[in-house]
């Protein structure tokens, strides 16, 4: 895949297009905001399990992340995770996850492998998989850059060849 040239942009807060947002975190374990709870009720923690009230009980973001390092970026041959291409995981209250991904060019032809490879981690496996069904929010602000892969994954990438 080649480098982010994409220009296109998320809707702002206020815009009337915008689709409703929630609660979510980031990879980095940053917890971000884009909309207040309309219940009032403080959100758990990020990695901390939960029970909704119709009793479904929520992944664990960070399982969620570990599960997505199985999930492998067709061309590098290293995990999505590795690569920063996940910025933030949310899971609502049916146990249905939420990935905002990006890719390293908005003209890749590969979302749908990615996609495909994401449900697979994360919704089969002992006792159907750690959530429900998956949504991928594909983001193109911030741009992808070399700066978001992670020390593992730049590890990866020299032992490829790759002069990270």
């Amino acid at each position: 895949m080649s480098e982010n040239t994409a220009t296109a942009a998320t809707p702002e807060a206020g815009d009337a297009t915008a689709a409703p947002q929630t609660d979510a975190v980031t990879t980095d374990g940053a917890a971000t905001t884009n909309a207040a709870a309309t219940d009032g009720a403080a959100a758990p923690a990020a990695g901390d399990a939960a029970t909704s009230a119709g009793g479904v009980s929520k992944a664990m973001i960070a399982d969620i992340e570990e599960a997505m390092k199985d999930v492998v970026d067709p061309e590098l041959g290293i995990n999505v995770v590795d690569l920063g291409l996940v910025y933030g995981v949310h899971v609502d209250d049916e146990n249905v996850a939420t990935l905002d991904m990006t890719l390293t060019s908005a003209a890749c032809p590969l979302t749908d492998v990615i996609e495909d490879q994401a449900r697979q981690a994360l919704t089969t496996g002992p006792g159907g998989g750690l959530v429900n069904d998956i949504r991928i929010n594909w983001v193109w602000l911030p741009p992808w850059g070399p700066d978001k892969i992670t020390d593992e994954g730049r590890d990866q990438l020299r032992s490829l060849g790759f002069n990270v």
